[in-house]
Order: structure tokens, then sequence, then C-alpha cells
């Protein structure tokens, strides 16, 4: 038994270093559906798959062709004339016999026209390489059943990657660079109490060096305080003045202690309160809470009572310190204390739930004490992601942010290539064929190419705007292939948004992500 529960430990021990057990555990009861197992479809199921995903559906009424084996590295020439959805299941199955494979021998075109319903089982949706017509149709399924759809394209040399859901929760966002959690602008009781018991003036050169930046730090700036009428150092010249006190205290040069302190004296300056991000959080219209909001919301609605209550205007400590020069004692006395104070706001935020809970006709304990707990550690780094429709992206584009992107050195042929990604699907549904197809007609196709594009940007009310004729041109030459490299990378690019969502940890692409493979440029246009 024990070796069993230690096996997906050890399989997936990398992973479990980013996302957690939580993050797993979420992973493994997720239920996707791809549409389409071209190679952009395989490359983004094949790393979910050996991520350890729940289950996995294939979508695609395809029988696999010898153009298959050129780009889809999970086909062999035993395939030939086979079901390709079937193929690429079994060779998924291998990769890890724990995900559950099943396959669906059907147009997805076709499901889509004839049995919406069928998706609402699924937590994502993967849609690669479908029509827009049929992609619009999907969006407007997944979001009625609050499914994530995740839209992926490869076409030669470039490909798109799109997240559409109304709403997306994330409670562990993890930064990169985020500020400690210490209050040093404002040090409750017990630390005020704690840094008082030590003298930062003894002169026992191993106590003086080992002191915690912290408590130099508190005791510091309370002397400031003291002699700036309560004030903490704000301007520039008022910091560096800091500094200097700080440094006055040293013995010795050599002290890393108080190089820390002095490295981090501009905690001591915080902004004491609320982000501007989290003030939007918290007086969201959702945060006015009844029986049908989610858990989260539940958690907001409870963290404004926080805030306002015991909080005292701050959001729950998230209870760690970072490592510093420091006496063991001193150190572990600290944590302690970050813990403690951490574990007493968690509770008053526990208490504040249950009685929201009760108030809108919900079981008090229907919210794990872990998940209240796991809020409170990143009350600072929630986010809320809202994300436009298709339909409205497509029909009303933020037409301030489309000039700014066609206008943009950086950013004006991911710009290019996203009109040009839409007018080859306009183009197929004309011709019933990419434009490039036949080599005879490429220099035929790029004139019909440019005016059905700038029907696109027509549509988009971009009258006049003008696209770059080279691209065009390429955008023939690729002649709707579908090259692994490309597939590998947009797919690895959709799995990876789709882990993002599954897990709810890290912030998922916020706009529709281009690749640019000819400048090997990748940007996100917020449309």
């Amino acid at each position: 038994m024990a070796a069993a529960v230690a096996e997906p430990k050890t399989k997936y021990d990398r992973q479990l270093r980013i996302w957690g057990d939580q993050g797993q555990a979420a992973l493994e009861n997720a239920s996707i559906c791809l549409l389409t197992c071209g190679p952009t479809g395989t490359e983004a199921l094949k790393n979910l798959v050996l991520g350890g995903i729940g289950s996995v559906t294939v979508v695609d009424g395809s029988k696999v062709e010898p153009s298959d084996l050129g780009n889809n590295f999970l086909l062999d020439v035993g395939c030939l004339g086979q079901s390709r959805a079937k193929s690429i299941c079994s060779f998924l199955q291998e990769m890890n016999d724990a995900v559950k494979a099943k396959f669906v021998e059907e147009s997805p075109v076709t499901l889509i026209d004839t049995n919406p319903s069928f998706f609402s089982q699924f937590t994502v949706v993967i849609a690669t390489q479908l029509p827009e017509s049929s992609l619009l149709k999907l969006d407007g399924i997944c979001r009625k059943a609050n499914i994530v759809l995740v839209a992926a394209r490869s076409y030669g040399l470039t490909g798109l990657v799109r997240v559409s859901v109304k709403e997306h929760n994330i409670i562990e966002s993890k930064p990169d660079h985020f500020l400690d959690d210490l209050r040093l602008h404002s040090p409750w009781n017990e630390l005020k109490e704690f840094t008082k018991s030590i003298d930062i003036n003894d002169k026992d050169p191993v106590v003086h060096k080992h002191t915690p930046y912290i408590v130099i730090l508190v005791r510091l700036a309370e002397k400031w305080a003291d002699e700036h009428d309560g004030r903490l150092p704000s301007t520039r010249q008022e910091k560096n003045k800091f500094k200097d006190l700080i440094r006055n205290h040293m013995l010795n040069l050599d002290e890393e202690n108080y190089k820390e302190a002095v490295e981090s004296s501009y905690k001591v300056s915080v902004t004491p309160g609320i982000s501007n991000e989290i003030r939007q959080i918290i007086d969201d219209s959702s945060a006015e809470v009844n029986s049908c909001s989610s858990d989260f919301w539940v958690l907001v609605a409870a963290l404004k009572e926080f805030i306002a209550n015991e909080g005292n205007g701050e959001l729950p400590l998230e209870g760690t310190i970072p490592d510093m020069t420091s006496l063991t004692e001193y150190y572990v006395s600290l944590q302690k204390i970050y813990q403690a104070k951490a574990e007493s706001d968690c509770l008053a935020m526990e208490h504040r739930v249950k009685d929201i809970l009760k108030r809108i006709g919900r079981d008090p304990d229907s919210i794990s004490r872990s998940y209240i707990k796991a809020f409170c550690k990143n009350a600072r780094k929630l986010r809320v992601c809202r994300y436009r429709s298709l339909v409205e992206e497509f029909s009303s584009p933020v037409l301030s942010e489309v000039q700014k992107y066609f206008t943009d050195e950086d950013y004006c042929f991911a710009m290019n290539f996203y009109i040009l990604l839409r007018a080859v699907d306009r183009f197929a549904a004309n011709y019933n064929r990419f434009p490039g197809i036949f080599e005879s007609e490429i220099d035929e196709d790029v004139p019909r190419l440019k005016t059905v594009a700038v029907s696109v940007l027509n549509d988009m009310g971009l009258n006049g705007a003008s696209l770059s004729e080279d691209l065009i041109t390429e955008m023939c030459r690729f002649g709707g292939a579908e090259i692994h490299p490309v597939a590998a990378f947009v797919g690895g690019v959709a799995s990876q948004e789709v882990i993002k969502l599954v897990t709810k940890q890290f912030v998922p692409l916020l706009g529709t992500f281009v690749f640019n493979g000819i400048d090997h440029k990748s940007q996100v246009l917020a449309l």
C-alpha cells in the first residue's frame, strides 16, 4: 500500500515541486477533450498525459494518411488507413498507463453542430485547427456550460493560442517577484516585544553580528519615527539617511546582518494597506455573495470584512520569513511569532467565512480549512481573469489596442499574422481549400488572400489599415501546412495554459498569443 502511494510522488517528483500535491490532485481529477489530433493537438495532449492528467478524450474523424507520418511523431507506418484518434490514443496510453484515454471517431465540426451537450462533461476543451465558424460555435457552447476552452492553431511558421472562459480565479498566482510580507512598517505587539528583548547595542561581537535584520529594522524604524513625529522614511533623502542610521550601528564592516538590513531598509517604507489590484477584487460586485456564489467569492467577502475589522486595514499575514543571518534561537523565535500571527489571522478569517456561509444558507463547513489557509497565505496575490468571448473579440476588438499594435514595430508582425490566420479560414470557406495548396496557383492566391484579409479588417472596423505584402505571400507559401517544430511549440504553449487553468496556479494568457516563427518572436495581443 505504501509503495502504491509513493509511486505517483516518485513519478511526478519534479512537477510536484512546482505546483504541489494540491495542483497534482487537480490535474489527476481533470478531464480533457481534444478536438483534432494533428501534430498541434497531439503535442499538447502528450504533455498533459506525461504530467498525469486524469482522462483524455480525442475527437477526430480522419484516417491516418501518409502526410501524417511526416509531422506527427506518435504515428508510424503501421497506422496507415486506421482511425487517427484511435492510433493517437493507443500511443498516449503507452506513455502513461495511469491516464484514461478514450476516442470518438467523428468530425469535430459535425460534433459541435449536432451534439453540443457532449462537451459539458469536460474540465477543459482543447480545440486545434478548427475553422473560425466552428470555433465561434464551440466558444458559445463552452461558455454556456462554464467549460474552459483553449484554442490552438499552427499554420506554416506561425500559430496562436487563445484561452476563453467567463471568469478564472487564481489564489496561487506565484508572481516571479514579490515583496516579503514582514509588516516592518506596522509591527504587531508580539513582534514589537520580541525586538525589544534584544539589545541591538550589545557589544558582544557574536550576538551583534547575528541579530536578525528584522529586529534591527523594527528597532531603528521606531527610533526614526520617534525623532520624526511618528513618520517613517518616505523621500529618497530620508531613505538614504535611514540607511546611514543602520550603518552607524555596525561594529565591523563584515557584519552581514547589517548589510542585509541596509539592503532591506526599503521594506520599512512599504505603503500600509492593500494594493489597487486587491482593492478592485474586494470591491467587485461578485463579492456581494449569495447561495450561488463560488467558494472564491465567499472568501473574498470574508476578506473584505477581515480588512475592515481584525486586519485594521491590512490583509492576513503570510506567516513566512526569508533566510537571513541570525542566531538559530532568534530565527526560530521569529518564525514562531510570524506563524502564530498568520494562524490567528486565518482563524479570524475562518470564523468570518462560516458566518457568511450561514447567512447565505450554505453549510458553514462546506469550505475546507486547507482552502481558507491557502487563501490567507496568498491573499496579496489573488487574481481574477475575465475573458471576452471570441465573437466579441472578432466583431468588436478594442480598436485603440489594435491600432497601437499595427504601429508598434515589435507587435505589427503579430497583428498581421493574427489577421491573416483569420483570413485563411475565410479563404478556405470561399474556395474549399487553403491558399497555396497548389503551387501553380500561389501567384493567383496572393491577391485573393489580400482581398479576404481586407474584408476581415473592415469587419473589425479597421477600414484603411494595411497588411504586409510579404507576409501575405508567405501565408500562401505555407499552403496550410502544420510543420512539426511549430506545432510542438504551439501545442506546448497550449498544454502549459491548460495546466495553469486546471491547477488554478500561475496566471494564464490574458490575450491571444501569436507565434512568429519567421522572426522567432512571440507576442500576446489584448483584443
